[in-house]
């Protein structure tokens, strides 16, 4: 049996099987990563889109019980050259194959990815659909083309509840945009506090719970479709230390007055070098991001730039001048990728210890 990647464009890969032999649609995006497919797959902030690996074996250390970013995926689709039958790991417990069937999420093997991604980097990200190989291109390109995705993203991936990780240091409230794991992991092993809350909680509960920090997290889609969580930003702002992660970032922008816009095809990968232009240092990144933070539009605000993409120059950190806040577009938890930027959990810690020093955010 024969499966096609049909593109609203009019292309169409044929290739074989992989993972669920359903039919799906998603935004078509692609990822330069050598290994960590495991957390890619089932980080939150690929919530309704189709992965493109554009390294050619994927799944030749399997799937093991340990490193997923969150235990219900919600991408649409794999894409890659060849998929591993048989992988190789002590930890493996499943291969690639075995473990998107048992989530019912579909793939495609055996199309020329490298194709796809030159092709995406020309277009842009494109709608697309995972299918057997007998439908009709016709329909399904129409169906694309006529097609919207819907916008509700970080509400279905975002936690339902408030839950709790005991600590011993401060006390951290993380507002769950689709939160990775590794930021729940790396916040914990420092024996912080830490409390995860929906995406939609108020600024008022929040600081009821007289937290030492926020963190705005990761999370899919579009910031300007979640305006509650700008709301909740701009009344945090001042009375609370705040690192923004991503979507995090963005939203943190949105609130002091800049504006964000959709990237071409995005950035997603474990190698993107950025630069801070405070220090001049270099830093190797983990991103996943289709949105950024537009350089023109903080000109008028209280957010200056720290951090920059070598390249292609897009905002990749910022600092607020007049109260304790700061973020990145970029992931220092990594997961995957490189641990360069774990620093910046330490610049948290920084400001939290600062903002104790001054008058009681609670008075």
């Amino acid at each position: 049996m024969k499966r096609m990647l049909v593109l609203e464009n009019g292309e169409v890969f044929i290739g074989k099987p992989l993972g669920s032999t359903k039919e799906q649609s998603g935004e078509v995006v692609f990822n330069t990563s050598m290994t960590g497919y495991q957390e890619i797959m089932t980080d939150p902030s690929y919530c309704d889109q189709i992965i493109t690996m554009t390294y050619p074996l994927i799944g030749n250390y399997g799937i093991n019980r340990d490193d997923f970013e969150s235990m219900i995926p919600s991408i649409k689709g794999m894409v890659v050259k060849e998929a591993a039958n048989i992988p190789s790991h002590f930890r493996s417990r499943l291969s690639i194959d075995e473990w998107l069937k048992q989530h019912d999420i579909p793939g495609i093997q055996g199309i020329d990815t490298r194709k796809l991604t030159k092709l995406i980097r020309e277009t842009g990200t494109l709608k697309g659909r995972i299918c057997d190989a007998n439908q009709d291109i016709g329909n399904v390109i129409y169906e694309l083309q006529s097609n919207t995705f819907s916008n509700d993203q970080v509400s279905r991936v975002s936690t339902k509840s408030e839950f709790i990780n005991p600590g011993t240091k401060e006390r951290v409230v993380l507002i769950d945009f689709g939160a990775k794991k590794g930021i729940i992991k790396d916040l914990v092993s420092k024996g912080y506090e830490v409390i995860v809350v929906p995406y939609h909680t108020p600024a008022k509960k929040i600081l009821a719970m007289h937290p030492d920090g926020v963190l705005l997290s990761n999370g899919p889609g579009d910031p300007t479709d979640v305006p509650e969580a700008v709301e909740t930003v701009k009344n945090l702002l001042g009375h609370v230390p705040i690192f923004g992660i991503c979507l995090g970032h963005q939203l943190l922008a949105l609130a002091c007055g800049a504006k964000t816009g959709k990237m071409k095809f995005g950035h997603r990968g474990a190698n993107h070098p950025v630069k801070d232009i405070r220090s001049g240092e270099i830093t190797i990144t983990s991103q996943n991001h289709g949105y950024t933070v537009l350089s023109e539009s903080l000109e008028n605000t209280s957010l200056e730039i720290t951090h920059i993409n070598v390249n292609d120059e897009t905002v990749e950190g910022l600092n607020h001048k007049e109260v304790h806040a700061f973020s990145v577009q970029y992931h220092p938890e990594a997961s995957p990728g490189p641990e360069d930027a774990k620093g910046l959990f330490q610049e948290f810690q920084t400001m939290m210890d600062e903002a104790k020093k001054g008058e009681s955010i609670y008075a």
